[in-house]
């Protein structure tokens, strides 16, 4: 599977993580972030690139690509988001890339 369509299929996974959250627990009030962190061993190899081009950014650490909110939920809820990013995470560790969610009160 080609990145642009594992990052598709997280996208798709994140998204349905956090209604199914939804469904099940509401929107818990606490407040906060979800994101996804990606390790690459350059920011300029392909995979990295094709990273780039689905919507990560550059993150503060050295060979580090991150992306917030990757359910794309407008809620304040940092589990329901964290739900979402477990999700995305889940799916590219699944192929092959060392990514992980991270969260932040607010």
């Amino acid at each position: 599977m080609t990145t642009a369509k594992t990052v598709q299929t997280a996208f798709t996974a994140a998204k349905t993580a956090e209604a199914q959250f939804r469904a099940q627990y509401g929107e818990p009030w606490f407040c906060g972030f979800a994101w996804v962190e990606v390790s690459v061993g350059r920011t300029n190899s392909k995979e990295a690139k094709e990273l780039l081009a689905a919507g990560f950014r550059k993150d503060y650490k050295p060979k580090c690509l991150s992306l917030w909110n990757p359910g794309g939920s407008g809620s304040q809820s940092m589990e329901l988001k964290e739900a979402g990013a477990d999700a995305f995470a889940a799916v590219l560790r699944n192929a092959g890339f060392d990514a992980y969610a991270q969260t932040r009160a607010d």
